[in-house]
């Protein structure tokens, strides 16, 4: 591909998160102009001006949507008559839409972000998959080795990947299990938190674990009991028996029919009262929820102001309240310090550690 550019593109960016800050850290071939929010909740970002959808500056040449949540921008984008053609989706929207030219789009993006964007739609022409296979073939002499086009595999999205993701499940997963490691209890109670995460590091500290879920479990573990059932009264369980229990981005979900649950809205309140019956005296607690302002994101989560959660508990005394990001763990913080935040619940959690008084 020809990857001389003259022309100097203006470019919008629509977002203001990671993804955002890793494409312009990759490089760019083109002048940012500014960025846009679908949610305006600041006026700049890296010292430029962010716009709201209705009120986009009249000149510039492409917009980058630099967002995770691409089906939602795309609909919003048609709904405000902003032009498709102006756009460069760089996940996966249903299909390729938008801005498609693809050596443009290689001059725009650049080698590392041109790479990415074409892994999220499965394509390997002018990336360096050709170069590879052709160089690969020239230097190969094992004839059971030798590249054949039905066994081809091409897997383009690694390469300027991060080793690996330590995302805010990743934080909030570390932080539960430490502390419960760190109690020296030899039984966990949980309700619906992640096994191949969270549940996988208790059994490894060798930790006998009870886990609840409305939904069926894939198989069968040493050490890990299963108990296929809704969890909202915990009737499955007897008043004041467990010293242990964790419930990790799953109180949320409850009523909300997501997982096949009934619809409840006071589901999720009716379980924290059952878990304080079921707690002993001066059993700890471990839960994670979605804290920002308040708010239900239907049929996903619902979003708690933190106070709300300490209010709920009023037989535990809260002995830490943390929050988790992608960035890692905010420790200690006071209580209202994300009630304004608007970003979506699956991105900063409230780390809650009580104990029954």
């Amino acid at each position: 591909m020809d990857t001389e550019n003259k022309t100097v593109y203006k470019l919008l960016l629509w977002g203001t998160g990671r993804l955002c800050d890793e494409i312009e850290e990759n490089g760019l071939n083109g002048v940012v102009i500014g960025y846009v929010e679908t949610c305006r909740s600041r006026e700049l970002y890296r010292g430029l001006n962010v716009y709201e959808i209705g009120s986009l500056p009249e000149k510039y040449d492409y917009i980058i949507v630099a967002n995770t949540h691409t089906n939602e921008i795309y609909e919003t984008c048609l709904q405000y008559g902003v032009d498709i053609n102006k756009c460069i989706f760089f996940q996966t929207v249903r299909k390729q839409v938008g801005f498609v030219q693809q050596e443009i789009l290689f001059n725009i993006l650049g080698e590392k972000n041109y790479t990415n964007y074409c892994a999220g739609f499965g394509i390997t022409e002018s990336t360096f998959f050709e170069k590879d296979t052709k160089q690969y073939q020239e230097m190969n002499t094992r004839e059971n080795f030798q590249i054949q086009e039905d066994f081809l595999y091409p897997i383009i999205s690694d390469r300027y990947a991060d080793a690996g993701s330590m995302d805010t499940y990743f934080w909030q997963d570390l932080w539960a299990a430490k502390l419960i490691y760190q109690s020296g209890v030899k039984t966990h109670f949980d309700i619906g938190s992640r096994i191949d995460g969270f549940i996988a590091h208790l059994l490894a500290m060798d930790i006998d674990v009870t886990l609840i879920d409305v939904r069926e479990f894939p198989g069968k573990v040493e050490n890990l009991h299963t108990i296929v059932s809704d969890a909202t009264r915990l009737s499955q369980v007897e008043d004041e028996s467990i010293e242990s229990m964790s419930a990790l981005c799953s109180l949320e979900h409850f009523g909300l029919g997501r997982y096949g649950d009934p619809i409840e809205p006071e589901a999720c309140f009716l379980c924290f009262e059952a878990i304080q019956k079921k707690l002993k005296k001066g059993a700890n607690l471990y839960i994670s929820v979605p804290i920002g302002k308040e708010r239900v994101e239907f049929n996903a989560h619902r979003i708690f102001f933190a106070k709300t959660i300490v209010d709920c508990f009023k037989q535990m005394n809260l002995v830490e309240l943390s929050y988790a990001s992608s960035d890692g763990i905010d420790y200690q913080i006071e209580l209202s310090k994300y009630d304004h935040d608007l970003r979506k619940g699956r991105f900063g959690f409230g780390l809650f550690h009580f104990i029954k008084k």
